[in-house]
């Protein structure tokens, strides 16, 4: 036994930002982000909490299945910007929706969502659960050095989620971790200790662009790749690819790659940007929403960041 996915939510802040808003605080332009990136808008948070996005996410997600928060047997969530240590976001939503199940964060940044389902897939295996929430939810716009034009245009804030149940639906999965941070490295804030004599670094995200556009390219194309030869599936099989909205040309270089048309890849990060570990949860609860998807329909969700970590599922809608 795997899982099926029941429903889907999803929350942004009102808040828009446009590329033209971030050429008054950095030197740039609308035409240079949306040509090197994609982006044209984000949503940036001025009042809610990762764990706030996340809960309304949750609650669109729970009407979206026909669940009750008191039916859920896990909650797991995703996020690299919660504004906690502890509680974790997991821990804050069960609290907001008055549920009563175990609850834990999972970190492994942009492809933590994939990571989210394979763990989720696990209680499925062993009968532990029966309906299983998880959550990505990210307010990016917190650790983001807003002077740095290489990476303050690209990331927005936002969450996205799925409910869970039995069914048979998650069919295949791959994960590839290269541990270290020379590609892309979150520093968290050194502390205060006066025995500590390392040199402080800024807590924001610090990237490699070039490098992280080659390897974002290689994950997408070979991890599709094998899960295609693993199942025995072709590309035309496929309804959609969702992948991790990083980057336009990052997704449009792996279409390429693949021999696919770029119509198969879902792409909305000219109105989101970058929202890490949400991007996959929001792109399914927007292609849900629009009736994009078909129950049957195979799906592939494919995911790269920081770690570094790829990640990608087959899933039958």
């Amino acid at each position: 036994m795997s899982f099926s996915v029941l429903g889907t939510g999803m929350y942004v802040p009102e808040n828009i930002v446009t590329n033209d808003d971030l050429s008054k605080l950095v030197e740039t332009s609308d035409e240079w982000i949306s040509q090197r990136v994609g982006v044209r808008q984000r949503r940036i948070a001025t009042t809610e909490t990762a764990a706030d996005m996340a809960y309304e996410a949750a609650k669109n997600a729970l009407e979206n299945s026909g669940c009750r928060a008191e039916e859920l047997d896990l909650i797991l969530a995703a996020t690299v910007s919660g504004e906690t240590a502890s509680p974790s976001v997991a821990c804050m939503v069960q609290h907001l929706l008055g549920a009563d199940c175990m609850a834990y964060d999972i970190s492994a940044a942009c492809s933590a969502f994939i990571f989210l389902l394979e763990t989720a897939a696990g209680y499925f295996a062993r009968k532990k659960v029966r309906k299983v929430l998880v959550v990505g939810a990210e307010r990016l716009s917190r650790i983001i050095d807003w002077t740095d034009r290489s990476t303050c245009v690209i990331f927005g804030d936002g969450a996205g989620a799925a409910v869970l149940g039995e069914g048979e639906g998650y069919l295949d999965s791959t994960f590839t971790v290269r541990g270290g941070d020379d590609v892309i490295k979150i520093p968290n804030y050194i502390g205060s200790s006066p025995f500590y004599r390392k040199e402080a670094e800024k807590p924001y995200i610090h990237m490699n662009g070039q490098e992280t556009f080659k390897y974002a390219v290689n994950a997408i194309s070979a991890d599709v790749r094998n899960l295609l030869e693993r199942s025995g599936l072709a590309l035309d099989e496929i309804r959609y690819i969702i992948p991790h909205q990083a980057n336009k040309r990052i997704i449009d270089s792996a279409a390429k790659r693949l021999g696919a048309a770029k119509e198969k890849f879902f792409i909305n990060i000219e109105r989101y940007g970058n929202t890490s570990s949400a991007s996959i949860p929001i792109a399914l609860d927007e292609m849900n929403r629009s009736g994009m998807l078909q129950r049957g329909d195979k799906l592939i969700l494919t995911a790269f960041g920081g770690g570094l970590a790829n990640a990608a599922c087959l899933l039958k809608w």
